[in-house]
């Protein structure tokens, strides 16, 4: 049986990223065949990252990448189980590769973009992920991607922190007038552009949730209609993007400083980390109590 030494766990834990206890029993398994260990390794880790695939991942970052002319830009959120994972150098750099492989290809969808090709790994952004997954522990999502790209105008992105990421295309005005809007729009949260662009199913929904509240008050069904028609138009202009105060001057509307400023936005996209995702709520008391009792 071949003795397995210090050097070999030690290239091997290199090439794996694996813990050295487990390096050593898979060179043991394989009688010191490094490629077999590697293989072997890949395998037995697949395996389980298939296992974590299934647990709520709802913490990470979203990536941002821009072209050098502000005629493209993509985000993607990439998610982990837990921000300390999401903090690590080796989910970074997953992020940030794939990050720019999004700019380059500019996929059509999240589907066309989890198929691409990782450079630093030979493989496709899914089994990348997999991989991944076996070397931290840890599920690893990748959820959402926004990709845009405009022949007229520009493309301006906003990140806050890495958590929140919007990108806006508009067209006339300066590229600081686009990112101050796409910084509106995290912290406005508006649902669309304009009015025209508010389902008329969500309007009609609202009237009638205003019209129920309104009819409490005992006037006269003249004046409930123009009760219900005024908080309609005040509903509009709160999720309309053109309707909402100026995050940096609540005294003027985004749609009177697109005006003054000779601009127009034609559509914007926001993704916050973890949005949708419902999160599993641990009790630690009752985790332990249950351990305890052999659960």
């Amino acid at each position: 049986m071949t003795m397995i030494s210090a050097a070999m766990v030690k290239e091997l834990r290199e090439r794996t990223g694996a813990g050295m206890m487990e390096c050593k029993k898979a060179l043991t398994e394989t009688n010191g065949d490094l490629e077999a260990a590697v293989e072997h390794m890949r395998k037995t880790g697949l395996a389980k990252a298939d296992k974590k695939a299934g647990r709520t991942a709802a913490e990470g970052v979203i990536v941002m990448r821009n072209s050098a002319d502000n005629k493209r830009a993509v985000m993607v959120e990439i998610n982990s189980e837990t921000d300390f994972v999401a903090k690590g150098d080796a989910f970074l750099a997953f992020a940030r590769e794939v990050g720019e492989v999004a700019l380059d290809k500019m996929p059509a969808n999240i589907d066309a973009l989890l198929a691409l090709t990782l450079p630093s790994t030979g493989e496709s952004i899914t089994d990348s992920t997999r991989a991944l997954i076996a070397k931290i522990g840890e599920n690893i999502n990748v959820r959402r991607y926004e990709g845009m790209s405009s022949a007229k105008g520009i493309v301006a992105g906003y990140l806050h922190g890495t958590r929140i990421g919007v990108l806006v295309e508009q067209e006339g005005g300066s590229m600081e007038l686009a990112r101050d809007i796409a910084m509106h729009v995290a912290a406005s949260r508006p649902e669309c552009v304009s009015e025209e662009q508010v389902s008329p199913e969500l309007i009609q929904k609202e009237r009638e949730i205003f019209a129920a509240q309104s009819a409490e008050s005992g006037k006269p069904a003249d004046i409930i209609a123009k009760m219900v028609d005024g908080r309609i138009k005040k509903f509009l202009k709160e999720v309309t993007l053109l309707g909402q105060p100026f995050v940096k001057d609540p005294d003027t509307t985004v749609e009177k400083l697109l005006k003054d400023k000779g601009a127009k936005v034609l559509r914007f996209s926001r993704l916050a980390v973890g949005e949708g995702i419902e999160k599993k709520v641990e009790n630690f008391a009752e985790e332990v109590a249950a351990q305890a009792r052999g659960k």
